[in-house]
């Protein structure tokens, strides 16, 4: 018995290191913060499967540390950039959203906003000649025969790249522009009378006005983004080519779009069969908290505690706007765990403790949580949607706002304005979330409707990137849409054509009515006159 047991195990063993060899080669494009975050499960558990993961990444990187696992190989690229104009441009671009936004008319933001953008593509163009102009990368990406290409494409190019070493391409995003990429470059449909343009702040129940607001906002984002985005990056791509591209139609060549959105947080909406909704792919049980902060946690007796963080890249609020928020938590009876870096603020309560660093999830996940204050990154929405902690939001920019507009929608979330917010506005805010049954209600309701799936996202998204590799590619999965002329997609030709028949027919039943209608008067005219 021992002996067949014995057998059995090192026949399992043999087809385990069998099914290790056969596991795919996979190059992953480079990517930073928030969604690192969301890149690294997947690639984790890709390894743990038996496959080969090779992430491309700058020298010099703002939040990328290739030292903090092993279990990756690492190919590096220079970017001609130094880590101080980085930082600037972040800097930059924070402080517009943040704090100038506040100050503008349209028209000033604007022009600001295109500025930024126009520098942001300049560096990422940067970032991408780092790759494509290195011939000693490129000819190790060719030789490395990899089976697929993972890409986050926050950093545009991974579509270029794929397109020259020929593998199927796989993206993760949670949304771009407008949801220019989605609705342009992947034929995502998106009618506009009940899906709301990305950054609008709308819901899927619009009214009228509403409905005008959003048909305009994504007319106008949609010429923005072409001469601010495309139109140098199609100039770009047909320079490597050698020959006229477009950068949408290379982008809409992507086998699978991993959208890290799911229907707890999302509102439903048309989707295709190469469109897969991963949403909380980063999401997993709470783990213990470190001692002293469960010691902490555990003073706060049964009025349980606040967890609060804006993010990592949040450290610049004001000496101000920093002693209101602390004055604002030093009234409500719960304690309060604040991730923030910064002069620590003088109204700060005996009930809130400052840390540099903070276990999120762990502490989201904790049964003496009561409610999250968070700026509305959608890694923070999705824990406390997978844990059922309902939130007060504090939106900065980028995806925030409208982040938190889809919570407030389904019922879990209450939305405050960093600069325009008073101490018992926040204080308020907070203790409504906390007291009114309804918003952990909602947050509980959507917490259940994150884990009743088929399967859970990170499951689901290994499955997509497995299924691209066994079939060489999800082409058979993309609509023939991608195929079209925008005239033959909206079948303006088939109407122009239905048109000119009804034309044609109206116009021979006038003429035909005309030429009877003069016949049977010359008739009448004849008969009179012989009367006559």
């Amino acid at each position: 018995m021992e002996l067949g047991l014995r057998l059995s195990l090192c026949v399992l063993l043999t087809l385990c290191a069998a099914g290790s060899a056969r596991g795919g080669n996979i190059l992953v494009w480079y990517t930073e913060g928030s969604h690192w975050i969301n890149m690294k499960p997947m690639l984790e558990t890709l390894v743990d499967r038996g496959h080969q993961v090779t992430v491309l990444t700058p020298e010099k990187s703002l939040y990328m540390n290739i030292s903090e696992t092993s279990r990756f190989h690492y190919e590096s690229f220079d970017v001609s950039l130094s880590r101080k104009e980085m930082e600037d441009l972040l800097e930059e671009s924070i402080r517009f959203f943040m704090y100038e936004m506040d100050q503008m008319n349209y028209l000033q933001i604007f022009l600001r906003f295109s500025e930024i953008m126009k520098i942001e593509m300049q560096y990422s163009l940067l970032y991408l000649d780092g790759v494509l102009k290195s011939e000693t990368l490129m000819n190790k990406l060719k030789e490395g025969k990899y089976d697929l290409l993972l890409a986050d494409p926050l950093f545009p190019g991974s579509d270029l790249v794929a397109e020259i070493l020929d593998v199927p391409l796989v993206f993760s995003l949670r949304f771009s522009i407008a949801h220019n990429w989605e609705r342009k470059c992947g034929q995502l449909p998106s009618p506009l009378s009940f899906v709301p343009v990305a950054l609008s702040k709308l819901t899927d129940k619009m009214d009228f006005s509403e409905r005008v607001l959003n048909f305009l906002f994504s007319q106008v984002l949609d010429v923005f983004l072409q001469n601010v985005f495309w139109t140098d990056l199609d100039k770009y791509y047909s320079e490597v080519k050698g020959m006229p591209t477009s950068a949408c139609e290379t982008m809409g060549r992507a086998d699978i779009w991993l959208i890290r959105t799911y229907w707890d947080f999302d509102y439903p909406r048309p989707f295709i069969p190469n469109f897969k909704y991963i949403g909380g792919v980063h999401c997993r049980p709470a783990k213990p908290l470190p001692e002293d902060i469960e010691e902490f946690v555990q003073s706060s007796g049964d009025a349980g505690i606040v967890v609060f963080t804006m993010g990592s890249l949040i450290h610049n609020i004001t000496t101000e706007r920093g002693n209101m928020i602390a004055s604002a938590l030093a009234q409500i009876p719960q304690k309060v765990v604040w991730r923030y870096k910064g002069e620590k603020p003088k109204t700060l309560g005996a009930n809130t403790k400052i840390y540099d660093w903070i276990p999120q999830n762990d502490l989201l996940g904790h049964p003496k949580t009561r409610a999250f204050i968070t700026h509305g990154g959608t890694n923070g929405i999705y824990e406390a949607i997978y844990h059922g902690v309902p939130m007060v939001g504090i939106p900065m920019f980028a995806d925030q706002p409208d982040n938190l507009v889809h919570v407030k929608a389904k019922g879990a979330a209450v939305i405050m304005e960093l600069n325009f917010m008073t101490t018992e506005d926040l204080r308020d805010a907070i203790n409504t979330v906390i007291t009114n049954k309804t918003y952990k209600e909602s947050a509980l309701r959507l917490s259940m409707i994150h884990h009743d799936r088929p399967m859970p996202p990170l499951d689901e998204a290994i499955f997509w990137i497995e299924y691209t590799m066994r079939n060489n590619g999800a082409k058979h999965l993309r609509v023939h849409a991608h195929e079209l002329t925008w005239y033959q997609y909206y079948s303006l030709d088939v109407l122009a054509f239905l048109l000119s028949i009804v034309l044609l027919v109206t116009l021979l039943f006038i003429k035909t009515c005309s030429f009877c209608f003069q016949t049977c008067c010359n008739r009448k005219g004849k008969t009179k006159r012989k009367a006559e």
